[in-house]
C-alpha cells in the first residue's frame, strides 16, 4: 500500500514537472564576488570587443572539431577471460560415497563433497571421532587436511533431544 502511495506521489503531474525543466533556460551562473564584478566592467569598458569574441563562433575552430575521428575500440580481453573461464573445468573428478546414487550426481570434483556427503562425515565423526579421524576423513573424500580440520571444528550435525516431563502435572498429548 505504501508503494502505490509514494509512486502516485512520484508520478503526479510528471509530464508538466519535466517539461518545466526541459524548457528552462540553461543555470545561471554563480554570482560573482563584488570586486570581481567591478574588475569585469572596467575591462569590458576599456575593451568592448571581448564580449563580442566571447560570443562569436570560430569556423576554423569549429572546422578542426569536425576533422576530428574518434575511434574507439573496446579490449575483447575481459570476454576472452569469461569464455576460458566457462570452458574450463575441474580436471579430476570423482564418484559420491555412500548410497545416494538416486541423485543427480554424476561426479563430485577433487576437493570438494556433496552435502549429503559432509552430513554423513560428520555423523561418522561424532560417532566413531576414533575411526574417522581428520586424517582419514581427508584420505577417503579426496579433501585437504586443513579444510577437513574447519569443518569438523566448526559444524556439527543437527541433534534432537526430548526430555521426559519431570513434573506429573505436565499436559499430555491426546
Amino acid at each position: 500500500m505504501g508503494a502505490a502511495v509514494s509512486r502516485a506521489i512520484r508520478n503526479f503531474n510528471l509530464e508538466n514537472r519535466a517539461e518545466r525543466e526541459i524548457s528552462k533556460m540553461k543555470p545561471s551562473p554563480a554570482p560573482r564576488h563584488p570586486s570581481t564584478k567591478r574588475l569585469l566592467r572596467e575591462q569590458m569598458s576599456l575593451h568592448p570587443d571581448i564580449e563580442e569574441e566571447v560570443v562569436r563562433k570560430d569556423d576554423r575552430l569549429l572546422s578542426l572539431l569536425k576533422d576530428v575521428y574518434v575511434d574507439s575500440k573496446d579490449p575483447a580481453f575481459s570476454m576472452q577471460v569469461k569464455d576460458a573461464e566457462m570452458q574450463r573445468e575441474p580436471k579430476e573428478f570423482r564418484l559420491p560415497k555412500g548410497n545416494h546414487f538416486d541423485m543427480n550426481i554424476a561426479s563430485i570434483p577433487k576437493g570438494k563433497i556433496s552435502i549429503v556427503e559432509a552430513l554423513t562425515l560428520l555423523n561418522n565423526h561424532k560417532l566413531y571421532p576414533q575411526t574417522w579421524t581428520a586424517e582419514k576423513i581427508a584420505e577417503e573424500y579426496q579433501l585437504e587436511q586443513k579444510d577437513v580440520n574447519s569443518l569438523l571444528k566448526y559444524f556439527v550435525t543437527f541433534e534432537v533431544k526430548i526430555f521426559p516431563p519431570e513434573d506429573k502435572k505436565a499436559i499430555q498429548s491426546k
